[in-house]
């Protein structure tokens, strides 16, 4: 597996090892109710995880200004435009990257204002999605890890356990997100 979460998104984790484990639910969580609004009934552990790595999320972006030489492990969240053409995607990335990272960064605030909320509006579930989604896309990039690699294949004392065992809630999280704004 790659190298140990730093810093941002890979620091201290709120868990303890093998709690987070505990946090997939089963059934449907997020459900689409009438009135356009979703019935979110997510644990208060897993809403303290969550809400515990929007700031970490906020000052990398801020820190960064959106730009991966700042950071690699942000790298996915402005992802290159014209691989083949340096100049043209350098004028793609002037052009967009403050667009990109004001809409980053106005999702953040949305999700982070209604993580305890029992019901979203379509608007604050969309928020959910791309927020959470950002959060898992770095964290994953900072541990080097991929959708199918084995939270078991990590010995239970190692340290890294734990943020690729929230790696993976976010992205079951994420599905039942998706799955609820599909309906």
């Amino acid at each position: 597996m790659g190298h140990h979460a730093e810093g941002h998104l890979g620091g201290a984790c709120p868990l303890r090892p093998g709690t987070v484990v505990g946090l997939f639910g089963l059934g449907a969580r997020i459900r689409r109710r009438s009135g356009g609004v979703y019935a979110v009934t997510i644990s208060d552990e897993e809403r303290e995880l969550v809400a515990n790595l929007v700031p970490q999320m906020r000052d990398l972006l801020v820190a960064t200004g959106g730009d991966p030489a700042g950071d690699p492990s942000i790298r996915r969240l402005f992802p290159t435009a014209y691989p083949d053409d340096a100049r043209r995607d350098a004028e793609y990335q002037q052009l967009m990257r403050d667009d990109l990272l004001r809409t980053r960064l106005e999702q953040l605030e949305v999700f982070a204002g209604s993580v305890q909320s029992e019901q979203l509006t379509e608007d604050e579930l969309q928020a959910w999605i791309a927020s959470i989604n950002t959060l898992r896309l770095v964290l994953g990039t900072r541990l080097d890890v991929a959708e199918d690699d084995d939270l078991d294949s990590i010995p239970a004392d190692e340290p890294e356990r734990t943020h690729v065992a929230v790696y993976h809630y976010l992205g079951h999280l994420l599905g039942e997100l998706v799955d609820a704004a599909m309906r």
